[in-house]
């Protein structure tokens, strides 16, 4: 038997269940698409004007549903974000916008996890957003549905509860870019493939977590999501 051709252990691939399949999505990048909802530009006192962007988490990041996510370290304010995601079947540089779905494999409701405190002061001194949003646990993901199955939501409602209260609610038709408009403007940056997925921003009402919150979210058609904050990281 050869020995292995890696010289540390090889780290497991990330993955995401897939709703009712038996299997696992192999997770490559995690795409996440800033300011896409105007209620939660205007709740952060951000330009309205100013044209969504693109951000990233690593895969490596991703969290399952029914997941205790340590409370990160460095921050006081660790905020909710719930989100569509879209899950990549294929890809390419400077996909068309009406051929965009066409690589969609399917969509699962997911949190990206924001240290807003962090993110405030990176703003302020115009440096990157990566220590407030790609820390470890910081994407809470359910099950995808594949399109084949429901379809490629373009509305419904999009909701996220913290304790059985109702803290985000909003409606995927008030994304300023669609799903579609998404793929194609993300892929003018980056070649786009199988295994990507896309966190296409959050509706208003995002707020403070500590330890001990339950968080529910879904989608209408999609799925839901439970996770619950737990003690801080030692």
């Amino acid at each position: 038997m050869s020995a292995s051709p890696f010289v540390i252990p090889q780290p497991p691939r990330p993955v995401i269940a897939v709703a009712d399949a038996g299997g696992f999505f192999p997770v490559r990048r995690i795409w996440c698409v800033g300011r896409n909802y105007l209620d939660h530009i205007r709740e952060l006192g951000n330009d309205e004007r100013a044209p969504p962007f693109f951000f990233a988490k690593h895969a490596d990041m991703i969290e399952a549903d029914g997941a205790v996510i340590p409370y990160p370290p460095l921050t006081r304010d660790l905020h909710h974000e719930v989100e569509l995601i879209v899950a990549m079947k294929s890809g390419g540089l400077r996909i068309p916008a009406d051929t965009a779905l066409n690589h969609v494999y399917g969509y699962a409701v997911g949190i990206d996890l924001t240290r807003r405190d962090l993110q405030n002061a990176a703003r302020k001194q115009e440096l990157p957003w990566e220590i407030a949003k790609s820390f470890d646990h910081a994407a809470p993901c359910g099950a995808l549905q594949p399109a084949a199955k429901i379809g490629h939501p373009s509305k419904g409602r999009i909701w996220l509860t913290v304790n059985g209260r109702e803290a985000q609610s909003g409606d995927l038709a008030q994304m300023i870019w669609n799903v579609p408009e998404i793929i194609s403007r993300l892929s003018q940056q980056v070649a786009l493939d199988a295994g990507d997925i896309i966190m296409t921003g959050t509706p208003a009402g995002v707020s403070a977590l500590v330890p001990g919150d339950r968080i529910e979210c879904g989608c209408d058609g999609v799925d839901t999501l439970t996770v619950t904050i737990g003690r801080a990281a030692v």
